[in-house]
């Protein structure tokens, strides 16, 4: 007998006495609103129809179900809800078994562990990824999964919002089985009729109980004080806790209600909203004019100039994802050094238990070294990672002109330097690009790529497949000093120092932008980075200084005593015996106070609120300035850009999404006053004030024409 579900997402046919749901919503088998009464409807025929036995849940195409449909986000919910449908099928007097193959996550896991059994095939991805969204699971996922794979696992699996893999899933108690294969259907039928035929009972969720209560109290108490620590202001982990211990100490029928009631109130927080435009904007993000006007070029083969940190790490990166790779150094001597910081990536992994030495010797035989530029002839693109001086940097690109074929790609890793200029010193500026990696670069996910005045739509195009090949978050900037993020950066770290000579500690500022919810302070980068970097950046900049312009030399003279952060055990912070947090040094409190009695300021106090609206109001108008000048294409690539490589808090959205939040009048009301007192520096941006005469947001210029 076959049967036809109403909804054409939803497709159920009858195998022997198994009924066979089949979730057909491409491209994820997503949970909008028509499987949902696909579902329902499904189960309602399996409990009405005597000839049925079993159902059986499949996912057609590559997933089990991914998830929510994120084309509700932000819409009137609509009827059946998930945990209607969910009651039902596991209430129900007919068995359900899950089939799971590829993502089975949020909602989709949520399904799974409604049904009565469970089957993985390997590929299987499984995961309750809501806090990444400010949410919680709120169709039963904080009651059932503690029951079936233990309190203190399920709890981690939905703090940490990852996924993990059908042998983990069968470890915890996730999954009843893993079956060989990849068809689902075929497993899941194979697993169904065995059970049938052991007269398997129908087990349901909600009736296994947590053996040890005050164990599970216990673990959730430990985990509670943890996540308290990390969670930064955020909302949804300790709203997670507390529906868990629902579990452990109710029967699921009332701990169902107050998960229900945890996520209204996750849904209505204004973390929600960063969360959700963090999500979207990571998707939008890589919408760029010249995908429109070309695609990419041929992307087989790779070079990297330079063995340094950044150049080791960049080929690491480059390892990871699958490419062949030719390190250049100057000479032997660095080439062996160069290896060696390559080899000292992947040992570390080995010394975690996370490679092994055979895996690590199949990437590596991708690797190759050489002093040679004729090596890298026949390469299709070449990353350049030399030191951060102009004339080098040309230098290295007069050998690439030479010798790379027509058609490579040239790329330069910079975070400052004019790359217009770089590309102007050969013969083919059209095939330049700027590719500025965060360190360590095998780890960080931001990719600035930096569009210079005359290169050709299918580079770009090109750039933005290799980020994708690294697994990399890219952004499209143009050319300026610092780009995007160090431009900003520059500006808002002018206004912590600022702050400083004006009343507050360093240790006050870092401790108000950590409450923020940055993981680290200014001061505490600047010590991490190497106070040095920054020194050499401004002495570099000191001949275009504006006299006029307000300049603290504090930092000055910490360098100047060879205190250059954490390398040196010393810089803003102490680090005895090389230790990673750092201590307040009172010999640098002792430089600011000199510094301001030697300029006549008499200190001031600030709170953490009045801290934080000057260094908000100095990051949100100097990206109404990078906007305006068309550095950046729109507000969410500033916000991509720092919540990926400077850290700003993920629930906060960006510093546009940010300042849209608060509202842009009152980011322009703080500007205004604050000019008060230093009208050149705190200059309006025409953006920002044009936008506020109009009644706009940032949010208004999110859309490529």
């Amino acid at each position: 007998m076959n049967s036809e579900a109403s909804t054409p997402v939803v497709h159920t046919r009858l195998d022997g006495s198994v009924l066979v749901v089949t979730i057909d919503n491409p491209p994820v088998n997503a949970l909008g609103v028509a499987v949902r009464s696909g579902l329902l409807q499904a189960v309602e025929l399996a409990h009405n129809s005597p000839d049925i036995q079993a159902v059986l849940l499949v996912g057609k195409g590559k997933a089990f179900i991914a998830g929510a449909d994120i084309r509700e986000f932000g819409k009137p919910p609509m009827p059946p809800s998930l945990p209607q449908v969910l009651e039902l099928m596991e209430t129900g007097s007919k068995l359900v078994v899950a089939a799971i193959h590829g993502p089975a996550l949020g909602g989709g896991l949520e399904v799974a562990l409604a049904a009565h059994y469970r089957l993985a095939l390997p590929a299987a991805k499984l995961g309750l990824p809501e806090v990444n969204l400010g949410l919680l699971p709120g169709a039963g996922g904080t009651q059932r999964a503690p029951r079936v794979m233990g309190v203190k696992a399920a709890t981690e699996l939905m703090l940490s919002g990852k996924h993990i893999s059908a042998a983990e899933a069968l470890e915890s108690g996730l999954v009843d089985r893993v079956a060989e294969g990849s068809d689902p259907e075929q497993a899941g039928l194979a697993y169904v009729n065995e059970l049938l035929a052991a007269k398997a009972p129908i087990r349901r969720t909600r009736d296994i109980a947590i053996a040890d209560k005050a164990a599970a109290l216990a673990e959730l108490d430990a985990l509670q004080a943890a996540t308290a620590k990390k969670a930064r202001g955020l909302f949804s982990p300790l709203k997670i806790i507390e529906c868990v211990r629902h579990a452990v100490e109710l029967p699921l029928e009332e701990g169902l209600p107050r998960e229900r009631a945890a996520f209204l109130e996750c849904l209505e927080s204004p973390q929600r909203t960063g969360l959700i435009h963090a999500f979207f904007a990571e998707r939008e993000v890589v919408k760029i004019p010249e995908a429109k006007a070309a695609g990419p070029r041929a992307l087989n083969t790779l070079a990297v100039i330079g063995g340094g940190t950044m150049g080791a790490g960049i080929t690491v990166a480059a390892l990871d994802a699958g490419l062949p790779v030719i390190m250049i150094e100057r000479d032997a001597e660095s080439i062996a050094r160069g290896r060696a910081n390559v080899e000292k990536v992947y040992d570390g992994l080995i010394a975690k238990g996370r490679l092994t030495a055979e895996g690590k010797a199949a990437i590596m035989a991708r690797y190759t070294g050489s002093t040679r530029y004729d090596d890298i002839a026949a390469v299709d693109l070449v990353i350049e990672a030399v030191f951060e001086d102009i004339d080098v940097k040309k230098a290295v690109f007069k050998e690439l002109d030479r010798v790379c074929k027509p058609g490579a790609v040239l790329a330069t890793n910079t975070s400052y330097l004019d790359i217009n200029a770089i590309a102007d010193s050969i013969s083919r500026p059209q095939d330049v690009i700027g590719l500025h990696f965060f360190s360590p670069a095998n780890i960080m996910k931001l990719l600035e790529i930096v569009v210079p005045a005359k290169v050709s739509p299918d580079v770009v195009a090109t750039a933005f497949d290799l980020a994708r090949k690294l697994k990399k978050v890219p952004v499209r900037a143009g050319v300026c000093d610092g780009f995007i993020g160090n431009r900003i950066l520059a500006v808002y770290k002018q206004a912590a120092d600022y702050i400083m000579e004006d009343g507050a500690s360093p240790y006050e500022i870092d401790e108000a932008v950590r409450g923020f919810g940055y993981p680290m302070g200014p001061f505490q980068v600047t010590d991490l980075a190497g106070g040095d970097i920054g020194w050499a950046t401004r002495k570099r900049k000191a001949a275009t200084r504006d006299p006029n312009a307000r300049y603290v030399e504090v930092a000055d003279r910490v360098c100047e005593r060879g205190w250059f952060g954490q390398k040196t055990g010393r810089g803003f912070y102490l680090y005895p015996q090389g230790a990673r947090v750092g201590q307040p040094d009172p010999e640098v409190l002792a430089i600011v106070d000199a510094e301001r009695a030697r300029k006549g300021i008499t200190p001031r106090t600030f709170t953490p609120e009045e801290i934080m609206r000057r260094y908000m109001a100095a990051m949100i108008n100097e990206g109404a300035n990078v906007l305006n000048e068309g550095i950046a294409l729109r507000p969410l690539d500033i916000d991509v850009t720092f919540l990926y490589g400077y850290g700003f808090p993920r629930h906060r959205g960006g510093p546009m999404k940010y300042a849209d939040m608060v509202g842009l009048e009152t980011i322009l009301n703080d500007i205004t006053t604050f000019a008060q007192e230093d009208p050149l520096f705190w200059k309006p941006s025409p953006l920002l004030v044009k936008l506020v005469q109009e009644g706009k947001n940032f949010d208004s210029l999110n859309t490529l024409a």
